[in-house]
């Protein structure tokens, strides 16, 4: 009896599957649908597009020429292109780098209450509520001729850096560099206080119990509660570090000699300056893919460590 009646009573699972579709009220399937909608007309459609223009050579005027893949062979052998790579794996390295360092640090540092921290952390967070074009405006008075920077090495009588840095093919990447990680400590800073203030603090002193040191408990035991902050963190670093264009272009458009060009200011330079648009498109398109390289990377590497 109970194998004769268990197909015919049991309930068919698409069946159950279909029914518990058509009971989402209609305005739940609205609120999905819209931001959809959004999402393909404002981000997606745009994207096809430059992927497309990315074949064609396109002067903003008349029908764009279709070339195929002549843009890109073009860039494999454009010095200046290969100027703003190499000097967009540096700032990958050394703003990520030092952003999460320095983030990581101030945030340990200030987690604990003490008489003014508050005060401490809004100055350090203050820069992120300035835009990237004041930021740079505000750096390139900090490294005039006769600014604060040079004064102070040449104070120290240090002759390499006692010169106008945004003037320097030498130095002007890394003058820039530091305005752009002077402003973004502050925003990993608030992060990882975020992640900090959900770890559990008994298993730190459950470890220190167990005789393990100051850097013992925080590599052993905070470090791995603050996985996810850590992959938010990779991922907002790597995005920005790809990016970024508001700072180099105001400080020093790319120069001099194109000794600090980026791959986004190199795109924005051929594609609106030279009016460029399918070579611009290009570079766009090498932006997207080394982003979801890095991106998807990490966090397949991340899912692989929860696993074990």
């Amino acid at each position: 009896m109970g194998t004769l009646a268990g197909p015919e009573t049991r309930p068919d699972g698409r069946r159950r599957r279909a029914r518990g579709v058509l009971r989402v009220p209609p305005v739940v399937w609205l609120f999905l649908i819209i931001p959809v909608v959004v999402e393909l007309f404002w981000v997606f459609w745009p994207a096809f597009n430059s992927f497309q223009l990315s074949l064609t050579r396109w002067q903003g005027v008349g029908a764009a020429e279709f070339i195929g893949l002549t843009n890109f062979t073009n860039l494999a052998a454009d010095p200046v292109f290969q100027t703003a790579l190499k000097n967009n794996a540096i700032w990958v390295v050394l703003f990520g780098g030092l952003s999460v360092i320095g983030g990581l640090i101030l945030a340990v540092l200030l987690n604990k209450p003490r008489r003014g921290v508050g005060v401490y952390r809004a100055a350090i967070y203050l820069p992120m509520v300035f835009s990237l074009a004041v930021t740079g405006l505000f750096w390139r008075v900090m490294y005039a001729p006769d600014g604060p920077i040079t004064s102070f090495f040449e104070g120290l009588r240090i002759e390499a850096l006692a010169t106008p840095w945004l003037a320097s093919p030498d130095l002007a990447l890394y003058g820039v560099l530091i305005a752009a990680v002077w402003r973004q400590v502050g925003y990993i800073m608030v992060l990882y206080l975020a992640g900090l203030k959900s770890c559990d603090p008994a298993l730190e002193e459950a470890a220190a119990v167990d005789g393990a040191n100051r850097w013992q408990r925080f590599w052993h035991v905070v470090m791995p509660q603050l996985s996810g902050v850590n992959t938010v963190v990779f991922a907002v670093t790597v995005i920005d570090s790809l990016r970024t264009f508001d700072i180099v272009w105001s400080m020093t458009r790319g120069g001099p000699y194109d000794s600090s060009q980026l791959l986004s200011t190199y795109m924005f330079q051929q594609g609106f300056t030279v009016v460029n648009l399918g070579y611009g498109s290009a570079i766009a398109v090498i932006i997207f893919l080394l982003a979801i390289i890095f991106i998807i990377t990490y966090l397949a590497r991340a899912a692989r460590g929860e696993d074990d």
